[in-house]
């Protein structure tokens, strides 16, 4: 994380998200090989993403379909509805 910001920063993203993918490959007893001839997704983008978090969006869907955690995605984006603040003050 950034010392000058409490909050979370993308890089910070990718590193969390990037552990928890190997954690769960790892859960599942899956060399890095496996994964990557499950998935579709090269050995060398794996590799890459577990120690740098960087992958392409793509390939992250993709191993998280293998993974049984692709619809942990639908939320991205998500139109939230506006809160009525009239109930607040009733």
């Amino acid at each position: 994380m950034n010392k000058f910001n409490i909050q979370k920063q993308p890089s910070d993203f990718l590193l969390d998200i990037a552990e928890k993918h190997k954690i769960l490959r790892k859960s599942k007893k899956w060399s890095q090989a496996e994964i990557s001839e499950r998935s579709g997704v090269s050995l060398g983008s794996i590799k890459r993403f577990e120690t740098t978090g960087k992958i392409s969006f793509s390939s992250l869907l993709q191993l998280a379909h293998v993974l049984d955690r692709l619809s942990d995605f639908e939320a991205i984006f998500e139109m939230k509805q506006p809160r009525d603040l009239s109930k607040l003050f009733n």
